[in-house]
């Protein structure tokens, strides 16, 4: 049985090497070592070493946790900015139907 190979799009692949980037000079103007950063994720210094290089399937929320610990913003907000924009998604979600079907019979409405 052949696995299956992920593709990611080139703006992903390049979005995910900036935040990458981004967490290095954090944790270097820090003056942290890949170790300190590992032992405050509770990773292993590869998975730094992974998360630095941009490597899409670390998960995003080690991704997202090295960010805050250097101090990279995320989404150009603070964090009551991003707690508001999330209750204001829950308020729109809400309206929104809970199941999305695709229309798989053609509606005949001629009369």
């Amino acid at each position: 049985m052949a696995v299956q190979q992920r593709t990611y799009t080139r703006y992903t692949l390049d979005s995910i090497s900036v935040l990458g980037k981004l967490i290095r000079e954090g944790r270097k103007t820090r003056r942290m070592t890949e170790t300190e950063l590992a032992e405050r994720l509770g990773i292993a210094r590869s998975t730094v070493q992974r998360v630095e290089k941009g490597d899409p399937k670390v998960e995003i929320g080690i991704m997202f946790e090295a960010a805050a610990l250097v101090g990279v913003p995320l989404f150009d907000a603070n964090q009551r900015e991003v707690q508001a924009h999330s209750a204001r998604l829950d308020d729109r979600l809400a309206v929104l139907p809970k199941h999305v079907r695709k229309v798989t019979a053609k509606i005949i409405d001629d009369f």
